[in-house]
């Protein structure tokens, strides 16, 4: 019987997160979607880890779904972001935590692991690469040209507005459109995140993670001396539109224990558009077992 997942309220770093719960083991595992995503995101790795003993929390993150969304650009700086995965797990009493992530999620864990704020079992990051590698790569024409919508979410109030017309329907079709396997994101699923966007005043808040980052600059958003201590399984959707293969590259001289796997065929929507083989390598991963090679190996 699959493990029941149950939404709850939780209050931490001043906030109001709604989280997605799963599973009553004694290990616990905090899991960060990306943008323009939610808790739902992880709807297949959820039942999966409650099943290996953690117990799952998936939050929306602040300015998703209903949980907080404070009104400032400032209020989405990544400290503030990495101070609220910190409070979370506080909430939740762990004493050391499985941080998986993913896109805007993973943005957040590899600088809260870079930090070392709080103890970390392992690491787990889906299809972005790690700060180092991003800004070496966002100098390149071709990242640059993969990363238009960063510089069109500078622009005040009209990203918000073309993305909230017709009900969401950009949001749904960021899905549909850059999915390889277009059957993994029905209407169901889409309108789960068109729905979400819709919250009032979700989308400057989703937005103003974009606006935030840029603001701060590239001390803060890749802090030195950019070391990652703890195990970390890194899987990358070859197919991604937004993040070339290129930023993966080099990985390696930060993070001392890595294994990378690549899936050909697989766009940025990871964990969704191949569930199957993400929670095979997964689980693999974390039961100390030979991880599958759907591609390539670490370059």
């Amino acid at each position: 019987m699959r493990p029941e997942v149950r939404t709850v309220f939780v209050k931490a770093n001043g906030l109001t997160f709604e989280v997605d719960q799963c599973g009553s083991g004694d290990k616990f595992a905090l899991l960060l979607h990306g943008f323009p995503e939610s808790k739902f995101s992880w709807r297949h790795q959820m039942p999966l880890l409650a099943e290996l003993g953690y117990t799952v929390w998936a939050p929306n993150m602040r300015g998703y779904g209903r949980s907080s969304k404070p009104p400032a650009v400032a209020d989405y700086h990544i400290d503030n972001l990495v101070s609220d995965a910190a409070a979370l797990i506080d909430a939740a009493g762990a004493k050391n935590t499985l941080l998986m992530a993913h896109d805007w999620g993973a943005v957040i864990a590899w600088n809260f692991s870079i930090r070392n704020v709080r103890p970390l079992e392992r690491l787990v990051i889906m299809n972005v690469p790690h700060p180092a590698c991003m800004v070496r790569e966002f100098r390149t024409w071709a990242q640059r040209r993969k990363s238009w919508y960063v510089f069109f979410f500078q622009l005040p109030w009209l990203p918000e507005r073309l993305m909230a017309a017709k009900q969401a329907q950009a949001i749904g079709r960021a899905f549909s459109d850059m999915a390889v396997d277009k059957s993994r994101f029905p209407v169901a699923v889409t309108d789960e995140y068109r729905r979400n966007a819709l919250e009032p005043g979700a989308l400057t808040a989703m937005i103003n993670y974009y606006r935030a980052a840029v603001r701060a600059g590239q001390r803060a958003m890749n802090p030195e001396p950019g070391t990652v201590d703890v195990p970390t399984l890194m899987i990358w959707g070859e197919e991604d539109t937004a993040l070339g293969k290129a930023t993966t590259y080099g990985t390696d001289r930060y993070v001392k224990d890595l294994t990378l796997r690549y899936l050909p065929g697989v766009s940025h929507w990871v964990q969704q558009e191949a569930p199957e083989t993400v929670n095979a390598m997964i689980e693999a991963w974390l039961k100390g077992t030979p991880v599958p090679i759907e591609g390539e190996v670490l370059r």
